[in-house]
């Protein structure tokens, strides 16, 4: 692999002589990759002046959109805020983390899957059913799973399906998944009409979709 810093960035470069032209690509971790056929490390340092602003503005909105990180045993990341664990409310979580034989990454973060799936099933169900009342719609079945790569679901059989980590970003944002997968009760699809119908239950929902396709599941 090999390597080059510039400015207060490591980059990544791969040689491949077939390429006609060279590319810059920035990876969901910041990750800075050229692949270019030039293997002139002068080349690649021009290349990366003459594409600095770009970088610059990318590592900005990268910074910006970072996950929310908390401190294991110690905070608990909920409706976008970070709180700490003595707060009462977490009596539950605190629980069983000091019930745990085995205190290691592993099991610690089974504790706070737990109680993340225990607090969507307390808070999401009544969300899901004021905005199906207001939209005059309804869904067969509401389940809740940890996803790796969507926010929610909804299947053609009206079973709406949501990821138990919504509860972790905030309320609005929270708000746009559950009409979102209520809309695909009527369109299963994300064509201008199903976008129309949700703008009419969220007149800003166009901000918070793209607020939310940066928020990165973890």
């Amino acid at each position: 692999m090999n390597k080059i810093i510039f400015k207060e960035f490591e980059v990544e470069y791969i040689y491949n002589k077939k390429l006609k032209n060279s590319y810059i690509k920035i990876d969901k971790d910041f990750n800075i990759i050229v692949k270019t056929p030039n293997t002139s490390k002068v080349f690649i340092n021009e290349l990366l002046h003459d594409k600095e602003a770009w970088i610059q503005k990318q590592y900005l909105k990268f910074q910006q959109n970072r996950p929310k990180e908390i401190k294991l045993e110690d905070e608990v990341l909920l409706f976008g805020d970070i709180f700490s664990v003595d707060r009462e409310e977490f009596l539950f979580l605190r629980q069983k983390l000091t019930r745990l034989k085995i205190v290691d990454e592993v099991n610690i973060l089974k504790c706070y899957h737990i109680f993340y799936l225990n607090k969507a099933k307390e808070y999401l169900p009544d969300r899901v059913e004021y905005f199906a009342k207001i939209m005059k719609l309804q869904f067969k079945e509401l389940k809740f799973r940890k996803l790796k790569s969507r926010w929610g679901s909804c299947n053609s059989l009206g079973v709406i399906t949501l990821n138990s980590e919504l509860i972790k970003v905030s309320k609005e944002l929270i708000n746009y998944v559950v009409v979102h997968e209520l809309a695909h009760l009527v369109h299963m699809n994300h064509s201008r009409e199903f976008h129309t119908l949700v703008d009419a239950y969220l007149p800003n929902s166009k901000l918070l979709r793209k607020e939310l396709k940066n928020i990165h599941l973890v």
